[in-house]
């Protein structure tokens, strides 16, 4: 979204004010800062992401507390986690522009860089990701089981590699939110408490709904393990919709304007907060209400409507930030809030 801002100096005709007067709430209309150049490149690394590394903790979770009634939800875990993760580094060197760049961030850990330590997370992260989903191909019999290989995979302690993994990927599920509050943009900065559990609640409710729609799909499901991941899915869409709220609350009016007036928060409030979010809780109270209705068609409708809420979420979050680094009057207003 471009967003132009007059240079009220420029504007004679209102006359009137000083310059001490104009730098009391803005820099004469000039933005006070640069936004970050962040589109569609860094908006589908932040979905993929969220989704590899919340289905990684979702199926280790059930490896080490679920027992057998669960093996399918590690099974699906494993795969989304991997097919969602693979399309990550790319869409990073081609935001980065040069795929060198990405070699450059791993020679230094920088703390402060959203992309080094992203390069980082994301780089130990697929080791345990990819490690764990080949380890489940060699017990699904994808590899021969007379291969070496495949006898190597067995042999490893799967539910250690599990709970590694697993921390790397609460790791990789939320520090996009938590960097994201490290920089200057006003509205990312007012959130700075807020956004990771934001990214991380709404990165396992993306990721449930994904290993549901693939388990509704697939023959032999139980109704029982459907119903285990959709209560999932219910308190992660819970404390994303109670995130939501406070972010907006709290960016009060000035900061606040890109999600609260305009076509970022029509799309926030249609389609983030109604049809990701709402539309999912719906669905699943009905189905928990009335046995009649087909479990496994309610699963498919509710699992798409939490994925595209999900998406919806990371592209107002980024967008929003660009339209207020580009209002003036927010980081002057940012910088008195403290």
């Amino acid at each position: 979204m471009s967003v132009s801002y007059e240079r009220t100096w420029e504007n004679r005709r209102k006359g009137g004010r000083s310059v001490t007067d104009e730098s009391r709430a803005s820099y004469y209309g000039i933005p006070a800062i640069h936004k970050p150049h962040w589109k569609w490149l860094i908006i589908c690394y932040f979905f993929l992401g969220g989704i590899s590394s919340a289905s990684y903790v979702i199926a280790s979770i059930a490896e080490l507390f679920g027992g057998r009634d669960t093996r399918r939800i590690v099974r699906v875990g494993r795969y989304i986690s991997l097919a969602a993760l693979i399309p990550s580094p790319i869409l990073l060197i081609l935001d980065l522009g040069r795929p060198e760049r990405f070699l450059y961030m791993l020679r230094i850990v920088k703390l402060r860089s959203p992309m080094s330590v992203g390069t980082w997370g994301l780089t130990l992260f697929g080791g345990f990701c990819a490690l764990s989903a080949l380890i489940q191909a060699a017990q699904d019999g994808l590899l021969s089981r007379a291969n070496l290989l495949s006898r190597a995979l067995l042999a490893l302690p799967s539910k250690t590699i599990s709970v590694l993994g697993g921390a790397f990927g609460f790791f990789v599920g939320g520090y996009t939110g938590v960097l994201l509050g490290a920089t200057a943009v006003p509205l990312w900065a007012r959130n700075a408490l807020l956004l990771g559990p934001l990214f991380l609640s709404s990165a396992m409710s993306s990721a449930s709904a994904a290993i549901t729609l693939v388990l509704a799909l697939m023959r032999g499901t139980s109704h029982q393990t459907i119903r285990r991941l959709e209560r999932l899915d219910t308190a992660a869409l819970l404390a994303e919709l109670g995130l939501i709220l406070a972010a907006r609350r709290n960016a009060g009016a000035v900061i606040g304007r890109p999600v609260q007036h305009g076509p970022l928060s029509r799309i926030l409030r249609w389609g983030v907060l109604g049809l990701g979010v709402g539309g999912p809780l719906l669905l699943q109270s009905i189905g928990r209400l009335s046995d009649r209705l087909p479990v496994r068609g309610l699963a498919v409708l509710s699992s798409v409507l939490t994925l595209t809420g999900g998406f919806l979420l990371r592209y107002v979050m980024v967008m929003a930030g660009r339209a207020s680094a580009d209002d003036p009057e927010a980081t002057y207003e940012l910088a008195r809030r403290g």
